[in-house]
């Protein structure tokens, strides 16, 4: 049992699936200069997006074009960083 009550830990909300989650569940992803970069340790500057460790949510929100909105940020982004993180191969499927 946690130290925490249930309702006071943080909930966000995956940009993927869109579902809610404990903070500790998801991954926290920015931008940086036209690259996604996942932040584990949840550390890095910038405005932050939610997502759950899952390439399927990650794949939902590619398809959805959520990150470029949650971020922020015009145009498309690069995902490499994340992907490599998640340990997703291009072109394979789950």
């Amino acid at each position: 049992m946690s130290a925490i009550p249930e309702r006071a830990r943080p909930v966000r909300t995956c940009v993927g699936c869109r579902r809610r989650a404990v903070v500790s569940e998801l991954l926290r992803v920015v931008a940086a200069t036209g690259v996604v970069v996942p932040d584990p340790k949840r550390r890095l500057s910038g405005r932050g997006a939610w997502l759950h460790p899952d390439p399927k949510c990650l794949r939902l929100a590619e398809r959805r074009r959520a990150l470029p909105r949650s971020l922020r940020v015009p145009g498309p982004l690069d995902l490499s960083a994340v992907r490599t993180y998640l340990g997703v191969v291009e072109g394979v499927e789950d």
